[in-house]
């Protein structure tokens, strides 16, 4: 009994002595496959190469450094349609990256372009709240969580996936989503039970859900967000646009200590840095930090420029082939196309229905989740044409009732607050008005097509990317339609690319195809 006694107060004596650990957290997220830096306003942020400089720089200078990724490394570029993300891997192992969460485009390609990924990435990558069981190409290569060693002790790293990942990307019947929350928690618990109490939450969920999390879930001491694309901190930038909060987001967590909530926004245009020393019980205790604009005047790290230089030889030619002009810009901004007309998603609406005319298409439609970029005015590049539509999502006829399309309708602006990727354009001739103060379900007042009410029973064809009339984005209407289902083959960059072709030269503007009453 003595010696037993002994024992636990040494245990507790170790405990109590481990001295406090300050880390460095360096990390991305939403990184989409742009290599190269991109263009905002009259400057240019961003790209592997400078990324790889900074991560040397502060990974050199900086006390026990950690790169991590917050997911969405794969889609959105012609290199990552070219590559399917075995390029982006070998940058990311380059910068040493220390652990990674697995984000919904991860599953774009399907569960085999994610083991290829996964199977060549030195670092672990993470969901908790997946069911991998069923599915032999990923069981072994995603885990739960993993326990990093930093500076002689054990920091935990847990990822996160959205919940909408069925919805919204191709996971497969093999992979099966868990409850987020009790996910999280349970690994949060694996690890202390190891005696792990410095936790760090690594989240494809979004600002919001992740808030929720901190506030929540106990025992999460700093969360590194993504998915929502997330601009935190502050910035003297015009090119910026408004941060959506303070870097770090501070929320007390139901174990009475803070969580620190960090994101860095997309596409590599700024590295998140944030230093937090923990105490010896492993809480936080101070932290200090904002995100590092990516700028052109950083110098280019000589190795992964040398890598980028030979990944982009076979495909210089065409990138650079022009499908056609724009005589004004075309708006394809993320904040736009998931909650207003856009004239980038009314060319892609267009399209969709020139595409479909020969299988009797009378409308076309277009989810702005499916809109990935704007265009300047000016040549279009085949490069550019890519970029808004990196998905490799081939296009559907559907025949639809009236009602059944006003009920599309309804779904689409049923989340209109969230700016998810629900929300649906519409092709020229169809015009539609929802009031966003009304019950989501009843929030379409208006429908129109050439001018005349939309009949309930009357049958329409209407041509909409096969992702959304596959119930993608939770499209069950689509999904169910009992009416005419056709997939043409024909891919979304090859309509756009031709309908660029066709006209020659695209003169957009919002013409009133969707009127929003009640937003602020």
């Amino acid at each position: 009994m003595k010696t037993t006694l002994l024992f636990t107060l040494a245990m507790l004596a170790g405990a109590a002595s481990a001295a406090p650990l300050t880390v460095t957290i360096l990390h991305t997220d939403d990184l989409h496959g742009h290599f190269e830096p991109t263009k905002i306003g009259q400057n240019q942020y961003g790209g592997y190469t400078r990324q790889a400089t900074l991560v040397r720089q502060y990974g050199a200078q900086d006390p026990n450094p950690l790169v991590l990724s917050g997911g969405d490394t794969f889609q959105g570029t012609l290199l990552y349609n070219v590559y399917k993300g075995l390029a982006d891997v070998l940058f990311m192992n380059l910068m040493g990256y220390d652990a990674m969460a697995v984000g919904n485009h991860e599953f774009d390609d399907g569960p085999g372009a994610l083991a290829a990924f996964a199977q060549r990435a030195r670092f672990p990558m993470l969901a908790a709240n997946l069911d991998l069981s069923a599915e032999p190409r990923l069981r072994d290569l995603i885990k739960p969580y993993a326990v990093l060693n930093v500076a002689g002790q054990q920091v935990g790293v847990i990822g996160a996936i959205t919940p909408d990942l069925p919805l919204i990307s191709s996971p497969g019947e093999n992979v099966k989503m868990l409850d987020l929350k009790a996910s999280l928690q349970g690994s949060v618990q694996a690890l202390q039970a190891q005696g792990v109490n410095k936790i760090i939450l690594l989240s494809h969920l979004g600002y919001t859900l992740e808030k929720d999390v901190a506030a929540s879930v106990p025992g999460i001491d700093v969360i590194v967000g993504g998915h929502s694309h997330t601009l935190l901190g502050t910035f003297d930038n015009k090119d910026f646009p408004a941060s959506e909060g303070p870097y770090p987001t501070v929320v007390n967590n139901p174990d009475g200590n803070r969580t620190l909530i960090v994101a860095a926004w997309e596409w590599g245009k700024v590295l998140g840095r944030i230093q937090v020393t923990f105490d010896d019980a492993g809480a936080v205790n101070t932290w200090a930090g904002n995100p590092i604009p990516v700028t052109m005047d950083i110098a280019e790290d000589d190795t992964a420029r040398r890598m980028l230089q030979t990944l982009t030889v076979p495909i210089a030619n065409l990138r650079r082939q022009v499908v056609g002009q724009a005589a004004t810009p075309l708006n394809g901004a993320r904040e736009i196309v998931r909650q207003r007309e856009s004239t980038m998603a009314n060319v892609l609406a267009d399209a969709a229905l020139a595409a479909g005319q020969r299988a009797g298409a009378v409308i076309g439609l277009v989810n702005g989740g499916g809109v990935r970029a704007s265009i300047d005015a000016g040549p279009i590049t085949f490069e550019e044409a890519i970029t808004v539509q990196p998905f490799g999502n081939t296009l559907t006829i559907l025949d639809l009732t009236g009602a059944e399309l006003k009920a599309a309708l309804e779904h689409g602006v049923a989340t209109w607050s969230e700016n998810k990727g629900q929300f649906l354009h519409v092709s020229k001739g169809l015009q539609y008005t929802f009031d966003v103060t009304r019950p989501a379900g009843q929030r379409v007042t208006s429908v129109t097509f050439n001018g005349q009410p939309l009949d309930d029973s009357r049958t329409y064809t209407v041509a909409v990317n096969t992702f959304t009339a596959n119930g993608g984005d939770g499209f069950d209407v689509l999904k169910n339609a009992k009416g005419r289902r056709l997939d043409t083959g024909t891919l979304d960059i090859d309509l756009l690319v031709n309908y660029l072709q066709a006209q020659g030269t695209i003169s957009a503007a919002n013409e009133g195809r969707i009127t929003v009453v009640g937003a602020k």
